[in-house]
């Protein structure tokens, strides 16, 4: 008898097995390379995912429009598609806006293995980057800063994305 798992179980299966590759390469670095700081294959790994998320998020961006809101939303959506808790809050004016994360899977996973020092890093280097990447393309100038961060003791990872 065959049961078919339901589309949406079979994507957060998904997401959780693209998750474990991420730390099982990382595991397999450090065992062939011990003397190397794993931490830097890792940060490398979220600088070249920057830079293809931000190719990602160019096809989609209309360059005349609220650049920090469409950032801001595409790392929502995409943080949302990939089972993550995550929100779009607007700012003070329309040139503002934050990302919010009350929970997160890489988090939890970085915690769970004792690796909890490179998760903020590696996030704030996707973040960053993809943001540093979109000004090189767009020939804009959006900024963006973390605010607080589940790995640091806050109640959420937030981030800031303005002009």
């Amino acid at each position: 008898m065959q049961n078919e798992i339901p589309l949406e179980k079979k994507f957060q299966i998904l997401c959780g097995i693209a998750r474990a590759q991420h730390f099982a390469w990382r595991q397999a670095c450090a065992e062939l390379c011990p003397d190397i700081d794993t931490s830097e294959f890792s940060y490398k790994m979220w600088e070249v995912s920057a830079r293809d998320t931000a190719k990602a998020y160019l096809r989609m961006v209309n360059p005349d429009g609220n650049l920090p809101e469409q950032i801001a939303d595409s790392v929502v959506k995409s943080s949302q598609t990939m089972g993550e808790d995550a929100k779009l809050i607007k700012g003070e004016n329309e040139n503002e806006y934050f990302v919010r994360h009350d929970a997160c899977p890489w988090h939890d996973w970085h915690k769970r293995l004792g690796l909890l020092t490179e998760d903020q890093p590696g996030c704030d280097i996707w973040y960053f980057k993809t943001v540093e990447f979109m000004n090189e393309k767009l020939g804009t100038d959006v900024k963006i800063e973390t605010i607080k961060s589940l790995p640091e003791g806050g109640d959420c990872c937030l981030r800031r994305i303005w002009i």
